[in-house]
């Protein structure tokens, strides 16, 4: 399965010369948060007033070495991936721009729409 994690560009640069990311996730939130594809426009406003250019990271859950738990922590009725443990950057298959519309909106990558089934 193919889930998603927004973070500015300026931020993932710092991890260029490293094999695993997330380490400022886990010690702010105890997990790295994440989306599948589907519902990740319910996640994308949460950037919409970030001024830095934003990415995403496409992630093969077949990869990742730390464990991926789904779960509600907002009782918001959607369950989201998080990842407990650092992410190995071999499990990212593809870095893709986010996308806004005029209005703010989230634009799904063509790249994306491939993933969903």
């Amino acid at each position: 399965m193919i889930i998603l994690h927004a973070l500015t560009k300026k931020f993932w640069d710092t991890y260029q010369e490293k094999n695993f990311y997330g380490d400022y996730s886990l010690n702010k939130y105890g997990f790295i948060h994440c989306s599948d594809i589907s519902t990740y426009h319910l996640v994308a406003p949460n950037f919409k007033n970030e001024h830095d250019e934003m990415i995403l990271l496409v992630i093969d859950t077949e990869q990742v070495t730390s464990k991926i738990i789904w779960e509600d922590c907002n009782n918001c009725g959607t369950k989201y991936p998080h990842i407990y443990g650092l992410l190995n950057k071999s499990a990212i298959i593809s870095i893709l721009p986010h996308l806004w519309s005029d209005s703010g909106e989230w634009i799904m990558n063509d790249e994306l729409k491939k993933y969903l089934s």
